[in-house]
């Protein structure tokens, strides 16, 4: 039976969003993810968990996981995985006319020019204690007039190494005014684009919906599933990863040390069918706004995905088919990568322009996401004539392909 509200198919509430803003808003660079885990993360983990629930905390990253039965390893264990890490910019060098010049980490550089960021920096007099610098904007040619006729006629493009952080310095000594705040190489940068709603009915854009979005379900499928009693028979880890954007380390540091016996990597997709000179490619035409997205191939659990897709049948929750090669992409490879044995498949959403301050995507597709992850886990709670799924109904739950039906012609 389906549900009689759905939530997906409705606006997302205001407060909601204001939840979903303030994580993605967190300044969060690659080795530096506390702002959103311990700042943001674990005080709403500590809000909504129910008695017996523990965070698990880390020496090595700021990862969190919340557990709702610590030590509990005799119960079928599921790993919700979304990362806190943002990719950055770095200073490289100062110059003598006061240009910062930095990296363009995986950031396409034509989609930084103009941009306002925060440069974050450590203070050299006092180690441990940071500073953050605003008002800077990215630039490289400084106007059409300077550059190439081969980049004014889009021939050629930017490299990397012309990036700085243009930070309206005049007079003389303009290298000392930088190097007295404090700057030196290897300090982080963030675009400074909280989102906000979009133009089209529930869409909503800015910076950093990779991934702050994974991480976001997995605290909303908590409070939910918190708010509903919790689960009887299944142990369910919500992990915020680091590290995910430079070979997701932290996720598979989580897997390690906790070894779930399904991991479920949570994580923007494409809109492939509205990418710019993608929609002819014949890639499975994924769109913003229709569901949210099941990974198939590579490493994905066929056993998993049924529980998924029976879950969204009984329920009417949109789910689109993303076609995989040899890797998720996603925290959904953390267990493999730590030579854990654990059922694993990736869901997200399909975004535009992802990597740019200008991000894009569907309220209804996120919504989807975290009401599909709980009803599965749910139904997974109650399998099994309530008693709940095991670790050994995913070792012998591997489809078969010699015991098949055959297919025959149906008709138009």
């Amino acid at each position: 039976m389906s549900e009689t509200k759905q939530p997906w198919n409705e606006s997302m509430p205001e407060a909601q969003f204001n939840f979903m803003r303030e994580v993605l808003a967190a300044p969060s660079p690659i080795g530096l993810e506390a702002a959103m885990s311990y700042g943001v993360l674990k005080p709403r983990f500590d809000e909504v968990k129910l008695e017996g629930w523990a965070v698990h905390q880390f020496r090595g990253n700021a990862g969190l996981v919340l557990d709702t039965h610590p030590g509990e390893d005799e119960r079928l264990t599921v790993m919700i995985i979304g990362h806190a890490d943002k990719i950055r910019m770095q200073v490289r060098s100062i110059s003598d006319d006061g240009k910062i010049w930095i990296n363009s980490d995986s950031f396409l550089p034509l989609t930084l020019i103009g941009n306002e960021v925060i440069l974050f920096s450590e203070d050299p007099e006092k180690p441990g204690s940071y500073r953050e610098l605003r008002g800077g904007t990215i630039e490289a040619l400084g106007a059409i007039h300077f550059a190439d006729s081969s980049v004014r006629t889009g021939d050629k493009g930017l490299k990397p190494e012309q990036l700085y952080l243009e930070l309206g310095l005049h007079g003389e000594d303009r290298k000392k005014q930088v190097e007295k705040l404090g700057i030196r190489a290897g300090d982080p940068i963030l675009l400074d684009r909280p989102i906000r709603r979009g133009f089209g009915p529930d869409s909503f854009t800015g910076a950093y919906l990779d991934n702050g979005l994974g991480c976001f379900v997995s605290a909303e499928c908590a409070r939910i599933l918190a708010e509903e009693g919790g689960l009887k028979n299944v142990r369910v880890l919500f992990a915020i990863a680091t590290h995910e954007e430079i070979g997701r380390f932290g996720s598979r540091v989580l897997a390690g040390e906790l070894k779930p016996d399904v991991v479920i990597g949570v994580d923007v997709n494409h809109d492939l069918e509205a990418a710019p000179g993608v929609g002819d490619k014949r890639f499975t035409p994924l769109k913003m706004g229709k569901g949210y997205t099941l990974s198939v191939g590579a490493v994905a659990s066929e056993f998993l995905n049924r529980l998924f897709e029976e879950t969204a049948l009984a329920n009417e929750i949109p789910v689109q088919r993303d076609v995989c090669g040899r890797d998720t992409g996603t925290d959904a490879m953390a267990a493999v990568l730590a030579s854990v044995d654990a059922a694993a498949t990736s869901i997200g959403f399909p975004i535009r322009n992802m990597h740019t301050v200008s991000e894009l995507g569907h309220t209804g597709d996120v919504l989807a996401s975290i009401y599909g992850l709980v009803r599965t886990l749910q139904h997974m709670d109650q399998a099994n004539d309530g008693k709940g799924l095991t670790a050994d109904d995913f070792r012998n739950g591997h489809p078969r392909l010699d015991q098949v039906e055959t297919l025959s012609h149906r008709g138009a």
